[in-house]
């Protein structure tokens, strides 16, 4: 019973996020905001994609995987913008930052680097990891543990520093 009612949590805390999407865009849309209208549908299109590859729909997505994919856009936003920026394209480059601050709203709150390291030092304790030989175990953890609440090279930094240490 209680498996039950933890995936109908689930999904009705995803079916919130896709519901809120899709309410962002009838704003934008409303609103005019073409910036955050393309960052918006850009979001729902991903989700809906990754939901006709696992033979479900949008709304059945667990949260996971939907801030992965966030995460996978906010990246791609950022080093687009980059990009732009060496080229001296700031038209591109300003609006690749602005649908990257949109997709930011819907991420979790980022760990600082002390954060991660003191929820990697926690976990190496965990685990008794004692070897950089431990790293694969203790980066799993690590990566489960802050899904989406922090970038897995700052987790692999963390671990591989705490494991020197020991």
């Amino acid at each position: 019973m209680t498996t039950l009612s933890y995936t109908i949590t689930s999904i009705e805390t995803t079916m919130s996020f896709y519901n809120t999407i899709s309410e962002g865009i009838k704003d934008a849309m409303r609103s005019r905001d073409k910036e955050r209208l393309n960052a918006l549908r850009d979001i729902k299109s991903k989700l809906l994609l990754e939901a006709t590859k696992t033979g479900a729909n949008a709304e059945n997505i667990d949260d996971v995987t939907a801030f992965a994919i966030l995460n996978k856009l906010f990246k791609q936003r950022n080093e687009s913008a980059e990009i732009y920026q060496e080229q001296c394209r700031p038209d591109l480059e300003a609006e690749e930052r602005s649908q990257a601050a949109v997709i930011a709203e819907f991420l979790p709150k980022q760990l600082s680097e002390d954060e991660i390291s003191a929820n990697v030092a926690n976990i190496i304790q965990e685990l008794g990891a004692t070897s950089m030989a431990d790293m694969g175990k203790t980066m799993g953890r690590a990566s489960a543990a802050m899904a989406g609440k922090a970038d897995g090279k700052l987790i692999a930094k963390a671990v591989k520093s705490q494991l020197q240490k020991q």
